[in-house]
Parts: C-alpha cells; structure tokens; sequence
C-alpha cells in the first residue's frame, strides 16, 4: 500500500515539474480574448469548386458543348450542399457552442457589409453595360435604343407586379425584425412565412415572364444585359429566400434572442439590398430602356 502511494506521489512530482518547466511554452493556451478562432473547414474550397463548374458549365451550356448544362447543374448542386453543410457549422458554433461573442459579431457585420459592397459593384458592371450600349447605340443595332428588331416587355405588367411583390417583402421582414427585437416570436413567424409566399412568387412570375419574353439572350446586346442582370437578381432572390428560410426554421427551434440574431439580420440585410437592386433594373432596364426614341 505505502509503495503505490509513494509511486502516485512520485507521478504527481513528476507531472508538477514537467507543467512549471512547459509553463512558457504552453502559455499561448491559455490566451484570453473575446474572438472565435475557426477549425479547419473544407467548404470554402468544396464551394469554390462548385462555383467553377457552375459558370463553366454554363459556358459550355451556352456554346453548345456536349455535357454543359450537366456540369452546371453539379456545380449548382454542391453549391446547395455547402450552403447547408456551412450554415450548419456556423448555427453550431454559434448556438451551441456560444463561440459569436459580440466582438465576433461585430466582425460578421463588418464582413456582411463589405460582402454587399462587392455585390454592389457586381450589378453596377451589368449597369454600366446597358448604359454603356443603350446612350451610345452602334449603327448596327440601328443608332437606336432599343435596337429595331427588339420587342420589349410591358413595363405595367409582371414587371410593376413584381415590384409591389418586392417591396412588399421587405416591409415584411422588417416587421418580422422587430418582432424579434420585442421577443414576439410568433409574429416574427407569421412575417416570414409572408415574406417567404412572396419571394416564391415574385420568382415564379420572373420565370413566367422569362418564357413568354419576346426575345432571348442571343437577340443583341439589349438581350444580353436583360438577361445577365434580371437572371443574376433572380439567382440573388433564390439565396436570400434560401436565408430567410433558415431564419424561420431558426426561429421555431429558438435560436435567436432579442440581442443575438445576427443570422437572421444578415438575411434581412441581404434582402433589402435585393429589393434597392431591382428598383434601379425596375426603372433603368425595364421602364426607362424599353422606351423607343
């Protein structure tokens, strides 16, 4: 008995020794700081991937190549699954894990802000392409805008109902924001299921017009940015709906608190900025470009 607990006492020495020998070396373990420092991930290489053979695939599919529009759809495919891989990353990490300190939120904010910056700068080129063809039209679209040959969409049909649609989802989900901020959880519920019915159906309505459009993305340059901005606005539609939902189901299982929603404010961030984008397609592209001179 004495000589098993001489031979514990002894490991204790010798653990004691071996932790005030380390003591510097280990003392960046014990950091204390208010940020969240990540795990090793391998979506942002497996959403880089699908991103690529996404847009090549839809090159291809453009060009006529054999097995294009397959890869497209492979790339939007992974794309989905990394969505949901990721977002489920980061509900645990910061739901359970309480890893989204307010100093790591600040942070969010700051990237989602910049995020929306570059978005900015993504439309303003498909902007300044239309302006760029429709102020200065080349002789061979006729010297005029829109070129001869184009039939335009009715501005005061899908177009202006899609408008109401938008707006009317943005003050949806600005209700459902302040719902969470009073802890009104149900309504918060009932907003978003609105706001989601009308994301569904301003997106079922671009897709009608889209087959019923009078012209294609082959019909000239003013087909070219129609289609290149409306469609990317859709694609942006589809992503935030996306978010928005998550939201709610984020919701149901209690989440979110009246001070730590970033997750669903990032969504609602994303879809005003949807909404401003498609007031300026809304007057530039569809009212103000479908004018003959």
């Amino acid at each position: 008995m004495t000589k098993n607990y001489n031979l514990l006492l002894n490991l204790k020495n010798k653990k004691r020794e071996f932790v005030l020998k380390n003591k510097d070396q280990f003392k960046y373990l014990k950091t204390k700081h208010s940020w969240h420092l990540v795990d090793p991930s391998p979506w942002p290489l497996v959403a880089a991937l699908g991103a690529f053979m996404m847009t090549s695939g839809g090159v291809l599919y453009m060009q006529n190549f054999y097995g294009g529009g397959h890869l497209c759809l492979t790339g939007f495919a992974i794309i989905l699954y990394v969505m949901f891989t990721w977002w489920r990353d980061i509900v645990r990490e910061a739901t359970f894990e309480e890893q989204h300190t307010f100093s790591v939120q600040r942070g969010l904010r700051l990237g989602m802000i910049l995020f929306i910056v570059s978005e900015i700068m993504f439309f303003f080129a498909f902007f300044w392409a239309f302006f760029h063809s429709s102020l200065s039209p080349v002789f061979n679209l006729g010297g005029v805008w829109p070129p001869e040959a184009i039939q335009t969409i009715k501005t005061s049909g899908i177009p202006l109902t899609n408008t109401f649609i938008l707006l009317s989802s943005g003050a949806t989900v600005t209700w459902a924001h302040h719902a969470l901020i009073v802890r009104a959880k149900k309504q918060a519920l009932i907003s978003l299921i609105f706001t989601l019915i009308l994301a569904i159906l301003f997106t079922a309505l671009q897709g009608m017009e889209y087959v019923d459009a009078p012209f294609n993305i082959s019909d000239s340059v003013f087909g070219s940015c129609f289609y290149m901005a409306t469609g990317f606005h859709g694609f942006h539609v589809f992503i935030g709906t996306c978010s928005l939902f998550v939201s709610f189901v984020r919701i149901i299982f209690n989440h979110f608190t009246a001070t730590h929603h970033f997750g669903f404010e990032s969504a609602a961030w994303y879809w005003h900025f949807v909404d401003v984008v498609w007031l300026f397609l809304f007057i530039t592209v569809y009212w103000w470009g479908g004018i003959h001179y």
